[in-house]
C-alpha cells in the first residue's frame, strides 16, 4: 500500500500540506497509522503540479528515495506554490523494481495520476490482459512495469477514445474493465485512484475481494479557504470525511464531492470498511 494526497484550490505552497502539518504525507510515509499492509512507505515518492499562471502540461518530481531522506523536498515545497496538485509516498509491490520508472504520479499530456493499492501477483495474473485492454496509443505510455501505471493505460486509453475527453468517464470505464478482469481471473484488486487534469480531481476508494484502502476528503471553509482536499490519512485535526467504501467521486472548485456509487461492480457482498 501507499498513501496519497490531491489539493484543488487557492495557490499554496506544496510543502503547506505535503511536509508542515502534524500528519503531514512525509509523516505518514514514515509513521502512517492506517496502512493496513505495510509498516511504512520507503520506496519513493513524487509531486505532480500544475503552474496556475501558465496554460501548459504539469510538472512531476519523482524520487526512489525515501520522503524524509530527500534533501531537495524541503527547498522544493516551500518554493513551488499551485492551485492544484497530487502527491504520493510509496512502499513498493513485493516484485516490483524500486525504479525511478516506477514512482508516481505518472503524468502524459495535462493529466496526472495516482494509484494506492494493488493487483495481487500482478506479474501472474492482470499483467497481459491489462495490456491487451490497451490500444497502442495508450500501451505505448506505459514505461515502467508497475500494476499502478498499467491501470493508468487503462484510463488513458478511455480518454484516447472519446470525443471530448471526460475524465471521471474515463476512471469510471476503467475501474470497470479492472473489476471485470479481477473477477474473470479471480484476483484480488485494490484501486484507490486520483486524477487530474487541473481544474478538478477525480478519486475512487474501491476494491474487489476485501475494503478498499482507507481514504479521507476535506473541504470546509475555516480550514485551506474552503479548498478541497483528498488524503489517505487526515493531515490535521479537522472535519474529514471517510469516503465510503465502493465510490467514484470529484473534486472541484467552492464544491462539496459529487459521489457515484461503484457498487454495481461487485459480485459479492461488500466487505465492511477497514484501512
Amino acid at each position: 500500500m501507499c498513501r496519497l494526497l490531491g489539493y484543488l484550490g487557492a495557490p499554496i505552497p506544496l510543502a503547506q500540506l505535503v511536509t508542515e502539518p502534524p500528519h503531514s504525507l512525509l509523516v505518514q510515509s514514515y509513521a502512517p497509522k492506517e496502512l493496513a499492509v505495510a509498516l511504512m512507505n520507503a520506496d519513493g515518492f513524487g509531486l505532480g503540479w500544475y503552474d496556475h499562471r501558465k496554460s501548459q502540461p504539469p510538472f512531476t518530481y519523482r524520487s526512489v528515495l525515501p520522503m524524509w531522506n530527500d534533501g531537495n523536498l524541503d527547498s522544493l515545497g516551500r518554493y513551488v506554490e499551485a492551485g492544484c496538485f497530487v502527491a504520493y509516498a510509496r512502499s513498493a509491490t513485493p516484485g516490483q523494481g524500486v525504479d525511478v520508472v516506477n514512482c508516481q504520479p505518472f503524468q502524459t499530456g495535462p493529466w496526472l495520476f495516482c494509484h494506492n493499492g494493488y493487483i495481487q501477483r500482478f506479474r501472474n495474473t492482470l499483467y497481459r490482459p491489462l495490456g491487451a485492454a490497451m490500444g497502442d496509443r495508450a500501451y505505448r505510455q506505459v514505461r515502467g512495469s508497475t500494476d499502478s501505471e498499467h491501470i493508468w493505460g487503462l484510463v488513458l486509453d478511455a480518454l484516447y477514445q472519446q470525443p471530448q475527453p471526460s475524465l471521471k468517464d474515463a476512471v469510471a470505464i476503467a475501474l470497470t474493465q479492472l473489476a471485470t478482469l479481477a473477477y474473470d481471473h479471480d484476483t484480488p484488486v485494490a484501486a484507490n485512484l486520483l486524477a487530474s487534469d487541473g481544474s478538478q480531481l477525480v478519486a475512487t476508494r474501491f476494491a474487489t475481494h476485501g475494503a478498499a484502502p482507507s481514504l479521507y476528503w476535506l473541504r470546509h471553509p475555516d480550514y485551506l479557504a474552503g479548498a478541497s482536499v483528498v488524503a489517505s490519512e487526515p493531515l490535521f485535526d479537522g472535519p474529514w470525511q471517510p469516503c465510503p467504501e465502493a465510490v467514484l467521486f470529484t473534486l472541484t472548485p467552492h464544491r462539496d464531492p459529487e459521489f457515484h456509487s461503484l457498487r454495481s461492480l461487485h459480485r459479492a457482498p461488500l466487505a465492511s470498511p477497514e484501512s
